[in-house]
């Protein structure tokens, strides 16, 4: 993609309104919470605490909305530590900079490597580094610095105990997550009676299984209905998958299709219901024919063979999601658990444990080639620099250049950019609104303190709708929140507006600078999911082996590894088609048509998956030789898509065709989900392979390219750009 096409896409991205469900109870609560601490604070002591009370509780607000598992009130009181803790550090050190920006240094590389945690972990610890920076305009004496520090404190206990006595929507995030995941599936249903082959994102079943994570102290207290129907999930979709596939499971044309697609649509339904049942926490009403549609009838059943063993499973599963959408989610009616993948208890470690993982992961990103890491690098440098070059403009808040280079910048390159440019519109759009204000009304600290309240209810209402239209009222509110300190709106208005301004174009300097493209790592990334689906592969097939309840587990380990690389994989190539570099290892016509090929090869196993008999079924040895050659072949090939090197199946066909002439048609759906793997790897290899005449071919386009550029560079027309 060229530069102009990505600038252009980046100014869409950071303006567009994002179709979301707001919250508006939620954003009432958190505006309460910071209306709490700045009225009193205001009345009894003086503006400069209220103005602390208000960053406390405005940012440990801004926290709780942020997507995360842990109760909210744990990460309002961990958001309020946090900026208190940085506020006193900083007040130590502020004045001197011999002091002062070393520490602002360490502190923006610590908040830079807490990505590694995590967005909502990078994102609060940004928030800490702004109050660090603020503290350089207020009183220096240790005892004023505990006194604010415990203001800011303060914002944040206020709003736990908010979110402690008024409660909204209990265990809401994690019922959306598992409510998702549902529909996801129904969805998948829908789409299979149409497209027997179409392709599921798993990301919804990710984010199911990342919610089902708890603490000890959240088991004890999480709804039943939340533990359950994700195993329901999981077990479905191979099902479903199985039954739509007109080479395994129904045919083509026929009755048996239509059967197929009336299961299919029945199935869609019922999930869905599930799903409502689950968001709302009540019983959701399944449509009256379905029962009539999944039961399974002996002597008139048109689906014949492995198709009607799908179907008779289907029901089963169905059955079950009839249960979940009956009983609404109570926790008396809520069925209990079943099947050997919802057993277990996922468990997340506690504040007091998070340390080792929190060490741990930090050690894996500390690494140069890191994303986590350069990113922590430029925020370093982005605000020193940023820090030293507003000391020395003839204006006030200095402050808020290194701020907005901060609160904007992510670790990869199309969010920085969108938000900088998020950032700025809504940082004009807010100083407009509020100017306007502020000369009609008239400067009236009480009355500022008010409208600051509800700007920042505002902002909390669009906070996910938009980063620019939530950014237009906290501008609002930072300039009401001056005006009740006594600020004229004359200093602060042009001054927050040059400002940003600064600090926006550092942001986005920095990453040219120093980027952190992922074009580059697009065939690392193919090869690490290549290489787990092949793992994945193998132990289904070893399922059929040996079916065991070990090679089950082995089975469920490799596809969360697998769908782990995949996510990897997308993460990466959505990245890499926004950002303004020429391919280098895949094109990205190469990209695209490998990760179709690897997806249909991860449907194909999928497929195996649903039909590995029970534990202690009927075994088939050739399977296990298939299993060494596949993953032998992936593992080889993986390394080959590194290199650059065209990938071989040699091991995968000989044992095929060893099989077909030993076994016969004793497993004919094993024999076909193998071809069809097969057929998928050997179209990977095709997207992925060049023969020597394309490699020139690829060269010499590539030198005409370049002379192309210079000759219309040096004519004065701009470089010619062609997007990869």
């Amino acid at each position: 993609m060229s530069w102009l096409r990505a600038l252009r896409e980046v100014v869409r991205s950071g303006l567009t309104i994002e179709e979301t469900r707001l919250e508006p109870l939620l954003a009432l609560r958190t505006a309460a919470g910071v209306a709490i601490v700045v009225g009193p604070t205001l009345w009894l002591v003086s503006p400069a605490y209220a103005a602390s009370a208000a960053l406390g509780a405005y940012s440990a607000g801004a926290a709780t909305f942020q997507r995360t598992w842990r109760p909210r009130k744990v990460i309002a009181l961990g958001a309020g530590a946090g900026l208190a803790f940085s506020t006193f550090v900083g007040y130590l050190a502020a004045g001197r900079l011999v002091t002062f920006l070393p520490l602002l240094a360490v502190w923006a590389f610590a908040a830079g490597m807490a990505w590694a945690l995590g967005s909502t972990a990078g994102i609060v610890a940004a928030t800490t580094v702004g109050s660090l920076l603020v503290t350089v305009t207020l009183p220096t004496s240790v005892g004023r610095a505990l006194e604010h520090a415990g203001v800011i404190a303060l914002g944040g206990v206020a709003q736990a105990l908010l979110i402690l006595l008024f409660p909204i929507r209990r265990w809401g995030a994690h019922r959306d997550a598992l409510a998702d995941a549902l529909a996801a599936v129904a969805d998948h249903a829908r789409r299979l009676r149409h497209d027997p082959a179409a392709p599921f994102d798993p990301a919804p079943l990710m984010t199911a299984r990342d919610a089902a994570a708890v603490t000890p102290s959240q088991a004890r207290t999480r709804p039943p209905v939340l533990h359950g129907p994700r195993g329901l999930a999981e077990r479905i979709l191979p099902v479903l998958a199985a039954l739509a596939d007109p080479d395994v499971g129904a045919p083509a044309e026929g009755p048996g299709r239509d059967r197929a697609r009336e299961l299919l649509d029945t199935a869609a339904h019922v999930l869905d219901a599930a799903a409502r049942s689950i968001r709302r926490g009540t019983p959701a009403e399944v449509p009256p024919g379905s029962a009539d549609v999944l039961r399974i009838d002996e002597e008139h059943e048109v689906l014949e063979g492995p198709a009607r063993q799908a179907a008779e499973r289907l029901v089963e599963l169905l059955a079950e999601a009839l249960e979940i959408a009956g009983s609404g989610g109570a926790p008396d009616e809520a069925p209990a658990p079943s099947g050997a993948g919802s057993a277990q208890l996922l468990v997340r470690p506690t504040m007091l444990r998070l340390l080792p993982v929190v060490v741990e992961a930090v050690r894996r990103e500390f690494r140069p080639d890191s994303p986590v890491f350069r990113h922590a690098v430029r925020l370093v440098a982005v605000a020193t620099l940023g820090y030293l070059i507003a000391s020395r403009l003839p204006v006030g808040h200095g402050y808020w250049a290194p701020m907005a280079s901060v609160m904007v910048m992510r670790p990869d390159f199309h969010l920085t950019y969108a938000r900088a440019v998020g950032r700025l519109a809504g940082t004009l759009a807010g100083v407009a609104l509020a100017t306007g204000i502020v000369q009609a009304l008239g400067p009236d600290a009480h009355v500022f303190g008010a409208l600051a309240v509800v700007s920042a209810a505002l902002s909390y209402t669009l906070i996910r709708t938009g980063y620019a239209y939530s950014q237009c009222f906290t501008a609002a509110y930072v300039v009401f929140l001056l005006g009740m300190g006594g600020q004229a709106w004359e200093q602060t208005v042009p001054e927050r507006v040059v400002l940003t301004l600064l600090g926006g174009s550092l942001a986005m300097l920095a990453y040219v600078v120093f980027p952190t493209w992922e074009t580059p790592r697009l065939p690392g990334r193919l090869a690490d999911w290549l290489a787990a689906d092949g793992r994945y592969a193998a132990a289904v097939l070893r399922g059929y082996a040996e079916p065991t309840r070990e090679h089950r587990a082995d089975m469920r380990r490799a596809l969360l590894a697998g769908r782990e690389a995949r996510a990897a994989w997308q993460e990466a190539y959505d990245q890499a088609r926004q950002e303004p570099v020429r391919p280098r290892g895949l094109t990205s016509r190469e990209a695209q048509e490998a990760q179709e090929a690897l997806t249909r090869f991860d449907r194909a196993a999928m497929l195996m998956e649903s039909h590995v008999p029970r534990a202690d079924g009927r075994s088939a040895p050739e399977a296990e030789r298939l299993a060494a050659a596949l993953e032998a072949d992936t593992a080889q090939a993986a390394l080959d898509v590194r290199e650059h090197r065209n990938p071989d199946w040699g091991r995968v066909e000989e044992t095929l065709h060893a099989w077909e002439g030993a076994a016969g048609d004793r497993d004919p759906v094993v024999r076909r989900e193998a071809e069809l793997q097969k057929r998928a790897l050997e179209d990977l290899a095709t997207a992925v392979s060049r023969t020597p005449l394309e490699r020139d071919v690829g060269s010499a386009r590539e030198e005409q390219r370049v002379r192309a550029a210079v000759a219309a560079k040096g004519a004065g027309t701009g470089p010619a750009h062609r997007d990869g």
